[in-house]
């Protein structure tokens, strides 16, 4: 999508550690017309009017996945990242490790929110090693739901998320590759 390029260009920095900061418009202060033309490609990259359910994870997630959801007519079921006090019953769990904030989270979501009957698209801001969204795999899997794509805003094509989830037959949609980065001249070239 070359207008999330143009914009990572433009503002996104590169910083050491392969951490990509695009907080100035995707997951700190969100830029919603952004936001909305994602939705659009998101729906159009993923046609089909059998999802049933949009599911992402805390918190960055949870933007990209309202907006889209506009576009689905479906609701958005996010994973949270902590037992609270609000959450009655029963519970699916994975344990998801963070890349950006490198620790290991017990990601859940109740099971009165996600069902065998469920046709579930997976969306998330960006996508590294494949850790956040293995975890709601395995959520989607655990309620015996159906998974019908993971829909990405970035993906470091450079790291092995993307590659391992494809190879296991997931259809990956990402609206941007960075195919590498530089954060000594803050250089960053996308795959074509």
């Amino acid at each position: 999508m070359k207008l999330l390029e143009d914009r990572i260009r433009r503002d996104g920095r590169v910083k050491a550690g392969n951490v990509l900061k695009v907080d100035s418009f995707l997951n700190h202060q969100l830029d919603i017309d952004l936001y909305n033309e994602m939705g659009k490609e998101f729906r159009r990259l993923f046609p089909s009017d059998n999802i049933t359910k949009l599911l992402t994870i805390e918190a960055s997630g949870i933007g990209i996945a309202c907006i889209a959801a506009q576009y689905f007519h479906v609701p958005v079921v996010f994973a949270k990242k902590s037992q609270s006090i609000n959450l009655d019953g029963s519970v699916y769990a994975a344990r998801v490790q963070s890349f950006t904030h490198g620790r290991i989270y017990d990601v859940i979501v109740s099971e009165k929110f996600l069902s065998p009957a469920d046709h579930v698209l997976i969306l998330d801001d960006f996508l590294a090693n494949g850790c956040a969204v293995s975890g709601l795999i395995e959520l989607v899997e655990s309620a015996g739901a159906s998974i019908e794509g993971v829909g990405i805003a970035v993906e470091k094509g450079f790291q092995e998320g993307g590659r391992l989830l494809r190879e296991k037959g997931i259809r990956v949609e990402s609206l941007a590759i960075v195919e590498s980065m530089d954060a000594d001249t803050g250089e960053i070239r996308f795959r074509r």
